[in-house]
């Protein structure tokens, strides 16, 4: 069991919650991903990691009410307990691997939208503590809905929010402020977008064009966080690959967008899952990624 030590709510159906989980904060890294499980009868719920504090033990995770399990989650507070917290899963933050001061030469672009915002935290604040600067945009409907903003700020050098209503700072998308620091004679040597597909899709569009290397994270598009379920099937490239268990995060500029935002549409209902599962054959799942049984 493991325990929920402080809970907020950020907006009106995302929500924040520190759990108490030291083993899973002692080897974590930004980037990665946890399992959590409110009850025995509960379905498995793959979440990024927003935050963690390895000398008090704990993970942050931000969540949005917009299903049966995670409304649940959504009813529990300060002092309850969910079953189970796995982790961590997933492969860190490509740049979590590079030389340091490599790093410090870089300048570093984060691009992040709706609950995706949440996990550009722990990088970009990673990032801040080995003494490397990075830049952030944040995009969201209106001010309303805004999450992370003063997080975000104590962790960047510029911190750029836009909205689509414009009822804060700026008005327009992402891509829009992308385009006017550009205009403006910024340059950045990588772009990291976590965010809606369409949001992911339109950025990586754009950096194509102005040559930006852009990774992105795969986890919007996760269900059950094993592998098993085919869900997080993407084409990165020529190749198969599997959000949970080879990312969650790709180059945005070998991903086939256009495919993952038709399939998870598909993937919604019990018809649709399989008719991917006799289209796929063996490639529609990615087995467990551990045993090597399924290869």
């Amino acid at each position: 069991m493991y325990k929920i030590l402080k809970k907020r709510f950020l907006n009106s159906n995302t929500f924040e919650m520190i759990i108490e989980a030291p083993r899973v904060s002692k080897n974590c890294m930004p980037g990665q991903f946890i399992i959590l499980r409110i009850d025995n009868e509960g379905e498995r719920i793959p979440l990024t990691i927003a935050d963690y504090d390895r000398e008090k033990g704990t993970i942050t995770i931000v969540v949005q009410a917009i299903g049966a399990s995670t409304t649940k989650l959504s009813y529990l507070n300060e002092g309850d307990y969910v079953e189970d917290f796995a982790g961590p899963i997933g492969m860190p933050s490509e740049f979590t691997k590079e030389n340091i001061d490599d790093l410090k030469r870089k300048k570093i672009l984060f691009v992040g939208g709706g609950v995706g915002v949440a996990p550009i935290y722990p990088q970009a604040k990673w990032l801040h503590d080995n003494g490397i600067d990075c830049d952030v945009i944040v995009g969201a409907r209106s001010k309303d809905i805004l999450i992370y903003e003063n997080e975000l700020k104590s962790v960047s050098k510029n911190l750029y929010i836009t909205t689509d209503d414009g009822s804060y700072q700026r008005k327009g998308l992402v891509t829009n402020v992308i385009e006017d620091l550009y205009n403006e004679g910024k340059k950045y040597d990588v772009c990291i977008a976590i965010g809606p597909l369409v949001m992911m899709k339109f950025v990586c569009l754009l950096t194509k064009k102005l040559n930006l290397k852009t990774i992105v994270s795969m986890n919007p598009i996760m269900v059950d966080g094993t592998g098993m379920c085919g869900c997080c099937r993407i084409n990165v490239g020529n190749e198969v690959k599997f959000a949970c268990i080879d990312g969650p995060e790709f180059d945005g500029h070998k991903i086939d967008f256009d495919n993952v935002i038709k399939r998870s549409k598909i993937y919604k209902t019990e018809e649709g899952r399989a008719m991917l599962k006799l289209q796929e054959g063996d490639t529609h799942h990615g087995g467990c990624g551990i045993c090597g049984g399924d290869k």
